[in-house]
């Protein structure tokens, strides 16, 4: 319209592209970049790249022709599982052991978290928590002397008990009956005070408030940890219980190595100490790794299926 000046033209605002972000964010995050490089590199080279051995699992490997010259078999390593005896009784030992490891180890660092918790002396707590925490540190091999010794038919202080209530001695280590007990009791014994770490400090972050809130509508101590301390630390069970599903078939090679021999094999032998005495000493790798993979397939589904139905129950999960 006349009477009206012209107006100037918009500098047009130009985006920056998408490579110009990111490295714009790497020139202001490097030094975090640089601090990760050797993680990345630690999985790469000793996660990763021994996911390439898994081919012998379809071969039937032999060490001199390598994974190029060795003749490839398809299933039938996979078919050989299901098919020896042997095999079907060590998995039964290593799920009836990994189940009783989910129904016992895996509560008693919850309970003793929530015992720890409700100390209100802190020198009393603090010493209390070293000496739980203090068997975490010791190796296995020391842990299987300790409790060898423990349960001596002839000097061990469990038999020296039984003995002077009139029962006769028992070899534990001596008698297959005994084994499963005593794997999963000794792992409580060593690890239970460690696990206690990751729920004492879900624990921290309750605000104090609410148990004041508590305590004037008239909650006792069990009402407050009922209502109000297990509710705050219940998504932190959910995901150590998922990553404990995760190895439901590793149990341990050498925890269970230091306890097992000839007379308790028969239900303490489990897939780990199977593959040792199988893959490496009988020299049958492919058949090993066979059983290698299933145990990572198994521990997958189970996440897969234990992170669905917590999502659809709590809307919690690992991913």
């Amino acid at each position: 319209m006349s009477g009206q000046a012209p107006t100037a033209p918009r500098a047009s605002l130009k985006t920056p592209s998408r490579f110009a972000r990111q490295m714009s964010n790497f020139r202001k995050y490097k030094a975090l970049y640089l601090i990760t490089i050797p993680g990345i590199l630690y999985f790469i080279v000793f996660k990763y790249l021994p996911l390439m051995g898994s081919v012998m699992a379809f071969q039937n490997y032999n060490i001199f022709k390598g994974f190029t010259g060795s003749p490839w078999v398809g299933l039938d390593q996979f078919k050989r599982m299901f098919t020896y005896t042997e095999f079907l009784r060590i998995l039964e030992n290593t799920v009836l052991i990994g189940l009783y490891d989910i129904l016992f180890a895996f509560p008693v660092p919850i309970i003793l978290a929530l015992l720890l918790n409700e100390l209100r002396k802190v020198l009393y707590k603090r010493i209390l928590q070293t000496v739980v925490y203090l068997p975490h540190f010791l190796s296995w091999v020391i842990i299987g002397g300790i409790m060898i010794g423990i349960l001596s038919p002839t000097t061990g202080i469990v038999n020296q008990v039984l003995n002077f209530f009139g029962f006769q001695s028992v070899y534990f280590l001596g008698e297959d009956s005994y084994i499963r007990s005593i794997l999963v009791g000794t792992g409580i014994w060593k690890d239970s005070g460690w696990g206690t770490i990751v729920y004492l400090a879900a624990l921290a972050s309750v605000n104090p408030e609410l148990y004041e809130a508590a305590r004037m509508d008239g909650a006792n101590r069990w009402r407050q940890t009922l209502s109000i301390t297990i509710p705050a630390i219940l998504p932190t069970v959910t995901i150590m219980f998922l990553l404990h599903i995760g190895n439901f078939l590793d149990f341990g090679f050498e925890r269970v190595f230091v306890f097992v021999n000839s007379l308790n094999e028969q239900k303490g032998d489990i897939l780990d100490t199977y593959i040792y005495r199988v893959g490496l000493i009988d020299q049958q790798y492919s058949y090993t790794t066979a059983i290698g993979l299933f145990k990572s397939l198994v521990g997958l589904m189970l996440i897969m299926i234990g992170n669905a139905l917590s999502k659809k129950a709590s809307g919690e999960g690992l991913y």
